[in-house]
């Protein structure tokens, strides 16, 4: 078994911006792991939020070693001697080549075949002009859920929502991307009530499970975790603060640990979320292969670039038409 990782970079159709930060292009790390005529793909995303990178993830694997007796059921020491984010990719990219090699789905090796998905919501990135958000509304108007990302400092988030709810009748969630303080945010919400707002997303700074707890005794809009819930062992501190969590792959290093991490929330009672960073259609699909198991998707991380380099999930207005074929099922783009 062999494997090879690159670098790619993946221009996005326009500036994505959020609280905190804002991104021209997803840089991501592809993983291919070959055995006799099949080729597993897997993908990492990484975020310099939670102290990944893309050099980084390279460094890792230029000290890995395959075992030299490994195959695509060598199990977890395939992969616990990478760092998260590097793992994320190669964990990936091994379901994907256990799928081919035994001619099933990584959905059918999961026992989810057949179940139901939610649908996914569809992201409305800040913008300075508010006219320009609802360019951006109108063009989703038949989506079923938006997500909408406010809490950028000296931004009139109550009036926005107000705005959209003009033009939108569909559900909302909102992410403030810890741009918020507890204040802030408990008198937001309440002013936010009004418009049926379903969830707000992490609205202050990870770190301060009290605070949340704090703010969801007061808050009318249920929290969802998302920079406070990286991997499994983060969530029982959360128990009481917040309603349900955001479970990312890239956050937690790929389908096994977030399989994982789903049962532990679901077990602490939490509702959960499946979740995206800006990446390619092999990441994104990997994510809608587990949505049988969440109460929510937002997986719509393709959507935003110029180019996507691989063919997987497709979108039918919320729906996700998951591709045909072993594995991911995922292939790059002829």
């Amino acid at each position: 078994m062999t494997l090879t990782v690159a670098p790619i970079e993946l221009p996005m159709i326009r500036p994505f911006r959020v609280a905190g930060f804002t991104l021209t292009a997803a840089n991501t790390v592809i993983a291919e792991l070959h055995w006799e005529d099949q080729v597993g793909y897997g993908e990492s995303a990484p975020l310099a939020r939670y102290g990944d990178s893309v050099p980084a993830i390279l460094e890792a694997f230029a000290q890995y070693r395959l075992p030299a007796d490994a195959t695509p059921f060598s199990g977890a020491r395939l992969i616990e001697p990478l760092p998260r984010a590097a793992r994320c990719a190669l964990d990936i990219a091994v379901h994907d080549l256990r799928g081919k090699v035994v001619g099933a789905s990584v959905g059918e090796l999961l026992g989810l075949e057949g179940r139901s998905r939610p649908p996914t919501s569809f992201t409305v990135p800040l913008e300075d002009d508010v006219n320009v958000v609802l360019e951006s509304v109108r063009a989703l108007r038949d989506m079923p859920v938006l997500k909408v990302k406010v809490g950028a400092a000296g931004a009139d988030d109550v009036a926005l929502i107000e705005a959209i709810r003009a033009e939108y009748t569909g559900s909302i969630r909102i992410d403030a991307n810890e741009g918020w303080s507890p204040d802030q945010a408990v008198t937001i919400l309440r002013e936010l009530a009004r418009f049926d707002v379903e969830v707000c997303e992490q609205p202050i700074p990870a770190g301060a499970p009290e605070r949340l707890r704090w703010i969801s005794e007061r808050s009318p809009i249920p929290l969802m975790a998302d920079e406070d819930a990286l991997v499994a062992s983060d969530l029982a501190p959360l128990i009481g603060c917040v309603a349900s969590v955001n479970v990312k792959l890239a956050k937690c290093g790929g389908i096994t640990p977030a399989y994982e991490m789903i049962a532990t929330a679901r077990a602490l009672g939490f509702g959960v979320m499946i979740g995206c960073m800006a990446e390619s259609s092999v990441l994104t699909t990997a994510a809608a292969h587990l949505g049988p198991l969440v109460d929510q998707l937002d997986i719509d991380g393709p959507v935003f670039l110029t180019h996507d380099p691989y063919v997987g999930v497709r979108y039918e207005g919320g729906t996700l038409i998951m591709p045909e074929g072993p594995g991911l099922g995922v292939h790059p783009r002829g």
